[in-house]
């Protein structure tokens, strides 16, 4: 059965062949490529929403790649100790990179899950639904995520934007939340290449209203990039890329190799409601 709820009107949607539909008869079809449409128009703000496709391709070669592959490892470790069967979302899912190594765990442990992915992009989940795995995947907004009350296990976050209140309405009672984030020495080699000034990131404080925190790790590594194509690549991926001034991309697009640190922190928070 489908945790998935009309965009329109919010009841839940039943799936019969190709095709979901309300009890208002609002209906969304599955598109070829496997995902199912629930963005609304008046859901899409009016800055950039979602990346392009030659960056999701560019992601997703970077990725293949492994080098992110440690953090993928320890995110599946932590799902795995965490998680206990049912519904998970991965809400802010890209090309499905992480969504499918999480599927390839859970499948391995004998950890029975119906595993479910969005995001804002409908370039980025039609990439992910064409991996061909069993995972349901839609266009949806983070801010209006089209699921019922208390419907998920366990909601998976990785380098999105936050919303508390939509992210505590789809978690069940005991619930949890695993976040990734970019800790502070993040890429601090590709900035200093890149800007006269650079700043490291400041993390901010663990505590979030209506969780609390019960896990956390940090990844920390170094990369030896020696391409200009996966140079670009990482930078493609990064906030920077769209408030970088093009003098500046000039130095990055210069350089035929790069060694970066990389730098993660995980966090698991179980829903505490009060």
């Amino acid at each position: 059965m489908s945790i998935f709820t009309c965009p329109v009107c919010g009841k839940n949607l039943r799936f019969s062949g190709k095709t979901y539909t309300c009890p208002e008869r609002h209906s969304f079809d599955v598109s070829k490529s496997g995902y199912v449409n629930l963005l609304l128009s008046k859901h899409i703000g009016k800055t950039v929403h979602g990346d392009n496709k030659l960056m999701l391709q560019a992601r997703r070669n970077f990725l293949e790649k492994g080098y992110y592959s440690p953090l993928c490892d320890e995110l599946c470790d932590m799902v795995q100790r965490n998680f206990q069967g049912g519904v998970l979302l991965d809400a802010g899912c890209g090309e499905g990179y992480y969504t499918s190594a999480i599927y390839g765990r859970l499948e391995q442990s004998d950890i029975a899950a119906d595993i479910y992915g969005i995001d804002i992009s409908k370039i980025a989940v039609e990439m992910a639904a064409k991996r061909k795995n069993n995972i349901t995947y839609s266009a949806a907004s983070v801010f209006h995520i089209p699921v019922g009350e208390s419907s998920c296990s366990m909601l998976v976050t990785l380098f999105a934007p936050y919303c508390g209140e939509e992210f505590q309405r789809i978690l069940a009672p005991d619930g949890m939340m695993i976040m990734a984030i970019p800790s502070e020495d993040h890429l601090w080699e590709m900035k200093c290449a890149i800007y006269d000034i650079p700043y490291k990131n400041q993390v901010k404080p663990y505590e979030l209203d209506g969780f609390r925190l019960v896990e956390k790790k940090r990844i920390s590594y170094r990369i030896l990039l020696d391409s200009q194509e996966d140079i670009q690549s990482l930078f493609s991926m990064t906030p920077y890329y769209y408030r970088t001034a093009a003098s500046q991309k000039e130095r990055l697009s210069a350089l035929d190799k790069l060694e970066t640190t990389v730098d993660f922190e995980l966090l698991a928070y179980r829903i505490d409601r009060k």
